[in-house]
This record gives C-alpha cells, sequence and structure tokens, in this order.
C-alpha cells in the first residue's frame, strides 16, 4: 500500500505480509497502530508471552506490503470504533500468554475489534494439515497394502 494513500480509520485492523505469515494490528490514527507480539517481534515459537505495543506504523510495517482489512466484518458486527481504540490502548504494555495457533496476533486485533478472538490463519493451516494428513494417511496405506498384500497371501495358504 502506498503510505501517500494510506485511508485507514481508526478501529481497521491492518494486514502486514511478512512472507511465511501475516502480521496483525489495529489502526488507533495519528499513523498508530496496537499490536501484540512475542518479544522478537517476530513468529514466536518458543516465547510464552507477548506484549501489548503502541507503535508508529511504519515502524511495524517496514519495508513489507501491508493493507487494511477488516477480515470478519461480513461475519461479525465490528464494535464502535471509539470502543475498539479505548480498549486497544487499554491494553498497551500488558504481557500476555502468546501461542501461535491459540492466542496470537490475529486473534488479539479480532478479539478486540469483534469481541471474538479468530485466526483464518490458524484456520487454513489447520485446513491444509488436515488435507495433507488424509494425504498421507492415504500413502501409509497404499504402501502398507502395497507391502503386505505377499505376506496376506503367504497366509492364506
Amino acid at each position: 500500500m502506498d503510505p501517500k494513500k494510506f485511508d485507514a480509520e481508526p478501529g481497521d485492523l491492518i494486514e502486514i505480509d511478512r512472507w511465511m505469515y501475516q502480521h496483525w494490528a489495529i489502526y488507533i490514527g495519528g499513523e498508530e497502530v496496537v499490536n501484540f507480539a512475542p518479544p522478537n517481534g517476530d513468529i514466536a515459537l518458543e516465547h510464552p508471552k507477548g506484549q501489548v505495543k503502541r507503535e508508529k506504523i511504519w515502524e511495524v510495517v517496514g519495508n513489507d506490503k501491508f493493507k487494511i482489512n477488516n477480515l470478519l466484518d461480513d461475519k461479525y458486527q465490528p464494535r464502535e470504533r471509539d470502543i475498539i481504540v479505548k480498549d486497544a490502548v487499554r491494553m498497551v504494555g500488558l504481557e500476555l500468554p502468546y501461542h501461535l495457533t491459540f492466542c496470537n496476533c490475529e486473534h488479539f486485533v479480532t478479539y478486540i475489534r469483534y469481541g471474538i478472538p479468530e485466526s483464518t490463519q490458524v484456520a487454513e493451516a489447520a485446513k491444509t494439515a488436515d488435507r495433507l494428513l488424509g494425504v498421507g494417511i492415504s500413502f501409509l496405506d497404499a504402501l502398507n497394502d502395497f507391502f503386505h498384500k505377499d505376506a496376506n497371501k503367504e497366509e492364506r495358504r
């Protein structure tokens, strides 16, 4: 998104493309966002805690692509913008449990905007994992059948 055309309104969700995942923040006005991240600011596989921070949007975005994405507005009624901003700002400085699949930055922003913590990234990853698991199980079943078909013939004799 071109910084000169940045037209977010307070309470909007900002999706930042970090290549392998999306980082999420809540725009609070004045070119500032509130976001939730582990201490190193990257994907947390080893950090049990994250921190809620208030930062300039350009510091959070860096050189990454980003967009306004109120992704669940069709599914849930967003809370009032002033309440979203007030609640986001009130949480700044808090250290909260962080878990990549149960309590991440997307869960945080959707909870603040809609009152419901939801992560479409996690849901999509779970669907992909289910499909891969299904394919993997089918593949293993086929291998098992292949390698044991002669043994089954011997047993029947």
